[in-house]
């Protein structure tokens, strides 16, 4: 990366972190009363700038356990326990279904896929941008999910054992204010995640790089990614039982948060509903409509009591009470497979066009993280070649789904040889495109950089733990580091998020 690239990006960064609020609030996660039993809420504790933060959290236990080996034979359609459509709740769902042998083993690691390119090769960096865990619903959902809950109370009619459950025993516990905070689930997603990547990195992620200050920890000031963070160095202490030491975080929006701060973006696309006209198109569509009509039919009510949100509402209802509280509730009755599906392209299609391939500005407001990660690994392959240690041997950065996607669109992953649009599902069935597989809770892109000796560096990228060939360059799963440059040469010359965000571009 040249030298006026490099000082952009610290300028790009210098800037976000000038730019925080300092009304944040640090939290610990822990107990609160009034939040679903056997679950978390997240305690505002105090108020502080948390550009750095030092914080002591409040331990939760993490087992262990190291026993029984890797296996991926687990099959989730055998357990009663499992909602049978939990494959495709998208970005709602559990880590668990993208990898199935953690049902049985949540410590799991199968070592032999990150065999190094040869004997010579030695990992001596790991960038890992991974996002928060599981959180509950938002407050726009959880409203959405009220007014299909009165609905089915008061309306619909049947003598179906899962209606009735829903009827005379299931309460609407979800409350506004839990508006997508970090919840017990989530915490454990980081914990494990932890301790897998230490298993999976022994080198790196280790008890004397973390204590000499070679791991780095950077996130998003959401309380769900603050807290994620926090739970990921819990997961660490714990499992070193360390007690003695605290480790810094810092809070970042300018990387984490970049599509906030992309002024093109937001007026383009966030902020525009015709940006997203294929999603409303599908939704109007007559697969969705089937999917209402469907719903309508099982709860014996009118078709125009069953709007295109509240089949989402429902469809969430079901993700929700099983990435949180891994219950197959009564609400998962509502759908059939097919139906699984219908929704699962429709947020497809809704990520495509808001955070992806949709439009160019999606992918690009991500240069400023894109430069970033290029940066790290060039500083440590500078110091590797100069004979040196390096200095930041882990970058732990927390951030959202909406942080993961376009990076990952920006590097060309998951592209598909047609756009996703409202009226070809039907031939979208084997798409690569999609988010269930990518971005479930705790979602992580971790690239690894080898030094294979004679000034031979190596780079891997891995996506929730699974080793990926980078587009383009699929002759060998661990290409040269310098062939990785080459092949996004222009991206690394260019990309400037301070030009690419102007909302007048080019514009005299």
């Amino acid at each position: 990366m040249s030298a006026m690239r490099q000082a952009a990006v610290r300028r790009a960064v210098r800037n976000g972190l000038a730019g925080q609020s300092r009304t944040h609030h640090v939290t610990r996660v822990g107990l609160v009363s009034g939040s679903a039993p056997g679950h978390t809420n997240e305690l505002p504790v105090r108020t502080m700038p948390i550009a750095f933060g030092k914080i002591t959290f409040l331990h939760l236990a993490v087992t262990t356990c190291f026993c029984g080996g890797f296996r991926n034979d687990s099959n989730p359609g055998d357990n009663p326990n499992i909602p049978a459509i939990a494959k495709y709740f998208s970005t709602k769902g559990r880590y668990e279904e993208v990898n199935p042998h953690l049902i049985e083993d949540i410590l799991a690691v199968n070592a032999s896929i990150l065999q190094p390119p040869s004997e010579q090769c030695r990992r001596v960096h790991l960038t890992a941008i991974i996002r928060h865990g599981t959180r509950y619903p938002t407050s726009k959902n959880i409203k959405k999910m009220q007014t299909l809950y009165e609905v089915v109370r008061r309306k619909a009619s049947g003598e179906e054992s899962w209606l009735r459950e829903i009827q005379t025993q299931w309460t609407m516990w979800y409350k506004e204010d839990m508006d997508g905070r970090l919840v017990q689930k989530g915490v454990d997603d980081h914990k494990h995640l932890a301790v897998r990547l230490s298993k999976l990195f022994p080198s790196l992620i280790s008890e004397e790089k973390l204590r000499g200050g070679f791991v780095k920890f950077i996130t998003s000031s959401k309380h769900r990614c603050v807290n994620s963070t926090l739970s990921f160095k819990a997961g660490l202490t714990e499992l070193w039982a360390i007690t003695d030491e605290e480790f810094d975080h810092a809070v970042n929006d300018a990387l984490m948060r970049f599509f906030d701060q992309c002024t093109r973006f937001v007026h383009e696309v966030d902020n525009n509903p015709a940006a997203l006209s294929e999603v409303d198109k599908f939704k109007q569509g007559p697969e969705m409509r089937r999917v209402t009509e469907k719903i309508a039919d099982r709860l014996r009510v009118p078709y125009s009591d069953i709007t295109d949100d509240m089949a989402e509402a429902a469809f969430y209802l079901c993700a929700y009470e099983f990435a949180i509280k891994t219950v197959n509730s009564p609400w998962c009755r509502l759908f059939d497979e097919v139906d699984a599906q219908v929704l699962e392209y429709a947020n497809d299609l809704k990520q495509f066009w808001k955070r992806a391939y949709g439009h160019d500005i999606n992918s690009k407001s991500s240069c400023i993280l894109f430069h970033d990660a290029f940066s790290r690994l060039d500083n440590a392959a500078s110091e590797i070649r100069l004979g040196k240690q390096v200095t930041e041997a882990v970058t732990v950065q927390v951030g959202h789904a909406e942080t993961l996607l376009p990076l990952l669109t920006l590097l060309g992953f998951f592209k598909d040889s047609d756009a996703l649009t409202s009226t070809n599902y039907a031939t979208q069935a084997q798409r690569s495109f999609r988010t269930s597989h990518m971005l479930p809770y705790a979602a992580n892109l971790l690239l690894v950089l080898y030094d294979c000796g004679g000034g031979e560096l190596r780079l891997q990228p891995l996506l929730n733990e699974k080793p990926m060939t980078f587009p383009g360059l699929t002759g060998t799963p661990v290409p040269l580091y310098e062939d990785v440059k080459d092949h996004y040469r222009a991206l690394l010359l260019g990309c400037d998020f301070e030009t690419e965000c102007q909302l007048f571009r080019g514009r005299a």
